[in-house]
């Protein structure tokens, strides 16, 4: 079956990324060139990526996610049109390609895309992560740290994806948890500062929002419909409020890390 022609880079960010970017990676096979940016990765991350002959690998030691990600749209040589913004646990889900072609060859815009999420190789009926500006034109992007993440913005006019970026991270469970507490601790640090709380951050600070959001979760996931895999994700998302509640409590920082 031919590769499609679609002028877009796929970017992906890296760190200890083995248990996942071999899939991501196969299904960026259509890429003419897919940028790889590795914040100093031990294990087999770099083994597994440079098998695939269409990866540019780079190394920049991390600083922020937003700081990674303007190296990764900045700093690369990037010469497409657009940019196709993905972590290592993303992939383009059924029809998100050919909307991606249509997208690349209309019009300038930045593209809001929605995710499937999977927990336990089942897709859940849906979830509590919100859609997200992923393809963007190179020269009219915005990179902001806010909290934990990166948030990209453009001046370009909005397209609303209907086909779907598969979210799925095959990490092991320890690893998750180290990473939820360092976002955690960033995420503190940003409601702490912020002029201004919002309704959920003052739920948060009540120290009730670990209940909240993962009885929330359950039932976006699917609930009783979607098993172990919506009770998976309640309790991750029951874990992760539950560590931010307790550092806004007062708790000591969370340990350093780099993503």
């Amino acid at each position: 079956m031919p590769k499609p022609n679609i002028n877009v880079t796929p970017l992906i960010l890296t760190h200890n990324e083995e248990a996942n970017i071999e899939t991501a990676l196969a299904a960026l096979a259509w890429a003419r060139k897919v940028v790889v940016v590795d914040s100093g990765s031990s294990d087999r991350t770099e083994e597994i990526a440079r098998t695939f002959g269409n990866v540019a690998w780079f190394v920049q030691p991390f600083d922020s996610h937003s700081s990674q990600w303007s190296f990764g749209v900045r700093e690369t040589s990037i010469d497409t049109r657009y940019i196709l913004a993905l972590d290592a646990d993303m992939r383009p889900g059924t029809g998100f390609l050919e909307e991606l072609a249509r997208f690349a060859g209309g019009p300038v815009r930045s593209g809001l895309v929605p995710f499937e999420y999977r927990m336990q190789r089942r897709r859940l009926l849906g979830s509590i992560y919100p859609p997200q500006v992923r393809v963007f034109p190179r020269d009219e992007v915005r990179i902001e740290q806010r909290g934990h993440t990166q948030v990209f913005t453009s001046s370009a006019p909005m397209y609303r994806f209907r086909s779907k970026l598969i979210h799925e991270d095959c990490k092991p469970f320890a690893r998750w948890v180290a990473n939820q507490l360092r976002y955690a601790a960033l995420e503190a640090d940003r409601i702490r500062t912020a002029p201004a709380q919002s309704f959920r951050d003052r739920l948060r600070r009540s120290g009730i929002s670990p209940a909240i959001w993962g009885g929330y979760a359950y039932l976006r996931a699917g609930g009783p419909f979607a098993g172990r895999a919506a009770r998976a994700y309640a309790q991750e998302r029951m874990v992760f409020e539950a560590l931010l509640a307790r550092l806004l409590a007062g708790a000591g920082p969370a340990p350093g890390g780099t993503s």
